[in-house]
């Protein structure tokens, strides 16, 4: 698998799971696609879920 493709995976995989907090889905699908999803993880894990 290419490493560009596991990276859009994992962008996928952490804006279904950051659905329901501050950013939602778009927010860190795009964060951890355009920085990295290392970064995406760190950010969703640093972010309260949504009221």
């Amino acid at each position: 698998m290419e490493p560009f493709l596991l990276c859009v995976a994992a962008s996928l995989v952490l804006g279904w799971l950051g659905r329901r907090r501050t950013f939602g889905f778009w927010g860190y699908f795009f964060c951890s696609l355009a920085l990295t999803p290392l970064v995406g993880v760190v950010a969703l894990l640093a972010s309260p879920p949504r009221k």
